[in-house]
């Protein structure tokens, strides 16, 4: 059985590279024997290390998708062939992968794991010097991994859920040093001005996606500099060993692709498969059936004992800002806008007046903001350079140090949020009629949710469903269906300026003067403003949108009406547990049925518990009103 195997095995490899004298040895022989006897094909470390997969109906395949990661022609879907195939190449030289490199080298994780189980006499084997690798893992000097959460940036889709990378902690870095660490991260190939493309291919797995070693300081420079957003560190409690294999598998997948899938087989994912590879025990991809959301990661890895060693938070240069700016006194606040003007200034008597603390920590902020400024602002980038080098010109002039500032996130780490998936139960009065809902909302987050542990005034909806029975017509159906429904709140003032937007994509149920309750689909998209207060709760943001509005329902005029107009109102924190929103608007329909509408909203929310809220809403349409009560419960 073994002769006939191994004599199928010569004829299969001589024509993808194996060369005469990397015929089948003896040692190969006993080997494939013991792999075979011991089932080795089946253990899941093998499994985890190929990314097998089962299939619905028996069997597995590889989620890698890159034709040169396997060394059988059959690897992808075939464990047995694939072990097989990589022993008989442990043996030759041939250079293999896109890394072209003896398979020993390029897929040096399977070769240790096998290795270990198998007992190679290294004297028959002729064990390859892998140069390459033993330079790269001396660079990274590794003496922990962390794993790296940066928060959700709304101007982005491919970061709106917030993105996942790990770092590695050299040996002697330090919490001020691990800038300059590495890391190992996952992202979709995308070429420049990817434009509507973007998002179809990167939902049905159009782009391929790679892991790289990037420098930590350029991962701090794009997520907490440029696109300010706060970022979560989570220390992971692997001993070296466990270290040591996440790198072997890290280096067998720099050369490797994957096909991207944003919401299944995102940056979250991969990097969990990672952690697997480090643990043979954790079982983390298992938990993602049909979308792998970050946040959701970070909570899964929480709930494991042990896993997580420590906690740190790496604040946004915009959170730094709001929060100096804060703590500056009624005379600071008035200085800042003349000295971010003219640095000349504080040779002015107001400035000299402070206490040298006090002037030590205004000229620390100046040029703070000026760097900012500089960094968002090229039109005027050398201006804002030349001003905040005079301003620390002044600051090297007073012989203090500057005293340590902590930064409080305006939004907990992500471990703190409610879960992702929502199910909701609830009772209401329509236009004279009473009836009760379920629904059930596959992801994520709207304004009204519990605030803790999630971008602060952003919202992204998807796969909403929302069923009702009417008691008076006896009538079950499929009240509204959102596919999308994203809002993001940018407040403005003098340091931050950006627009505030929306797009909301699905299908509800109207009124109409021809039509008691007929389905509607609708599309809506919206630009505008918004201001932040502290004057009458524990905060409010209003704001302000320009609207697009179509919808096609048969109980309109020729099925359809497309038009425009305006909306406003106020999202209002009463208390920590205690949340309005309250809006209105007027749109105008020109074409198709030529109407109006006022609609009107008013929803609030209380938080009974974590993963619990109750919720009341009034709506107003023209001929239609509604009020609502709902119990949410978040798993």
């Amino acid at each position: 059985m073994v002769n006939t195997l191994l004599i199928f095995l010569t004829l299969l490899f001589f024509p993808f590279g194996l060369k005469a004298q990397d015929l089948p040895s003896p040692h190969l022989q006993e080997l494939i024997q013991q792999a075979t006897i011991g089932k080795l094909h089946e253990d899941r470390y093998w499994h985890l290390l190929l990314h097998y997969r089962k299939d619905f109906f028996g069997g597995y395949t590889s989620e890698v998708d890159d034709p040169g990661f396997f060394l059988s022609p059959n690897g992808k879907t075939h464990p047995e062939a694939e072990l097989q195939a990589t022993l008989t190449y442990f043996f030759s030289d041939t250079l293999v992968g896109r890394s072209k490199q003896p398979a020993q080298c390029a897929f040096v994780a399977r070769y240790h794991w096998l290795k270990e189980k198998l007992h190679f006499q290294e004297s028959k084997l002729s064990p390859q010097a892998c140069e390459r690798f033993d330079s790269w893992l001396e660079e990274l000097n590794p003496a922990s991994i962390s794993f790296i959460f940066p928060s959700a940036y709304m101007d982005n889709p491919a970061s709106m859920f917030g993105h996942s990378f790990l770092r590695i902690d050299q040996k002697g870095q330090t919490t001020e040093t691990n800038i300059l660490a590495y890391t190992i991260n996952y992202a979709a190939e995308v070429p420049p001005d990817a434009g509507i493309e973007f998002a179809y291919k990167g939902i049905f797995g159009g782009y391929k996606g790679f892991f790289s070693t990037i420098p930590y300081y350029m991962k701090v420079k794009e997520y907490r500099d440029i696109e300010n957003r706060d970022i979560w560190e989570y220390r992971l409690n692997f001993s070296q060993e466990q270290n040591h294999r996440l790198l072997m598998h890290a280096w067998e997948l720099g050369n490797a692709y994957f096909d991207y899938y944003f919401f299944k087989e995102n940056c979250a994912y991969h990097i969990l498969s990672l952690l697997e590879v480090a643990d043979p025990n954790l079982h983390l991809t298992d938990q993602f059936h049909v979308a792998t959301i970050p946040a959701d990661t970070i909570r899964l890895l929480l709930r494991h004992k042990g896993l997580v060693k420590e906690v740190s938070y790496r604040p946004a240069r915009s959170t730094l800002l709001k929060r100096k700016r804060s703590a500056l006194e009624e005379q600071e606040t008035s200085l800042l806008p003349k000295l971010i003007s003219d640095p000349h200034l504080i040779d002015q008597s107001e400035f000299l007046h402070l206490p040298q603390n006090r002037q030590t920590f205004l000229l620390d902020f100046v040029s703070d903001v000026l760097r900012y400024k500089g960094a968002t602002d090229q039109d005027r980038a050398e201006d804002y350079k030349a001003k905040n080098r005079s301003i620390l010109v002044a600051r090297s002039q007073i012989k203090i140090p500057s005293a340590p500032f902590h930064v409080e996130p305006f939004s907990l780490s992500p471990e703190y949020g409610h879960e992702t998936l929502r199910v909701g139960v609830g009772v209401g009065w329509r236009n004279n009629e009473i009836f009760e809902e379920i629904s059930v909302r596959a992801a994520y987050h709207d304004l009204l949710d519990p605030d803790p542990g999630y971008t602060q005034d952003a919202q992204i909806e998807l796969g909403d469903l929302g069923l009702r029975h009417y008691h008076r017509r006896n009538q079950f159906r499929v009240e509204r269906f959102t596919f999308a429904n994203v809002l993001s709140l940018a407040p403005m003032d003098s340091l931050f300026v950006s627009p505030s937007w929306k797009i909301k994509v699905g299908m509800d149920t109207v009124k109409t003067s021809s039509c008691d309750l007929c389905s509607n689909g609708h599309v809506n998209a919206g630009v505008g403003g918004a201001l932040e207060s502290q004057q009458v709760f524990q905060r409010e943001v209003f704001f302000l949108f320009g609207e697009l509005d179509a919808n096609v329902s048969g109980g309109y005029d020729e099925n359809h009406r497309v038009g425009g107009g305006v909306s406003g109102g106020v999202l209002a924190t009463i208390t920590h547990n205690w949340k309005w929103l309250i809006s209105a608007g007027y749109m105008s329909y020109l074409l198709g049925d030529r109407s109006h509408d006022i609609p009107i909203s008013v929803g609030q929310r209380w938080t009974l518990a974590k993963n619990l809220a109750f919720r009341t809403t009034f709506t107003h349409h023209d001929k239609d009103n509604e009020i609502f009560g709902m119990l949410h419960g978040y798993f």
